[in-house]
């Protein structure tokens, strides 16, 4: 059932950021060429692309995080004792839970607070744009409880063939 719920969460999130690049691509290069061959522009287009990039960054934030994406100092817990790491990394990963809960709540809060206000051109309110936080803190509390478990006894993360976190961290 967990397995089932954790593939779900993992496809519908890979979707989302699909879509939001595929979307925030096209809608800039759209823009480029229309100033370029119009010398005019779509005056909502670079808002609308600022705040997709504000989504993306949220929503992959979890996904990076699954597997080892993100920048990690792991020299103590490499050399101490296998039980004496273990319970290090268990120390990291109620830390992390513990930074991405406060950050989760302070981001709804804020949230709350800017629900009034709407953006310059969209005139959308900026509570939509705020919610990416709290939404992406969730996401990054529910893809670590998903590999916690595994990180903390094997100090591993989850493998795949897209993604090579060492490899990347070496270019």
């Amino acid at each position: 059932m967990i397995d089932r719920l954790e593939g779900l969460v993992v496809r519908v999130n890979r979707w989302l950021l699909i879509l939001m690049l595929g979307a925030m691509a096209c809608i800039i290069f759209a823009n480029v060429v229309l100033r370029y061959l119009t010398n005019d522009s779509l005056v909502w287009a670079e808002e609308v692309g600022r705040y997709l990039m504000i989504w993306v960054t949220f929503l992959g934030a979890g996904l990076v995080l699954r597997f080892g994406g993100h920048v990690a100092i792991e020299d103590l817990q490499n050399r101490l004792p296998r039980v004496a790491g273990q319970v290090l990394r268990a120390l990291v990963v109620a830390g992390l839970m513990t930074f991405f809960a406060a950050m989760a709540w302070w981001g709804l809060e804020y949230m709350d607070f800017m629900q009034f206000q709407t953006t310059p051109v969209m005139g959308i309110s900026y509570w939509w744009v705020y919610l990416a936080s709290p939404v992406g803190f969730g996401l990054l509390m529910l893809h670590l409880a998903f590999v916690a478990r595994r990180y903390v006894l094997e100090h591993r993360f989850i493998e795949s063939d897209e993604i090579d976190a060492e490899t990347a961290a070496s270019i």
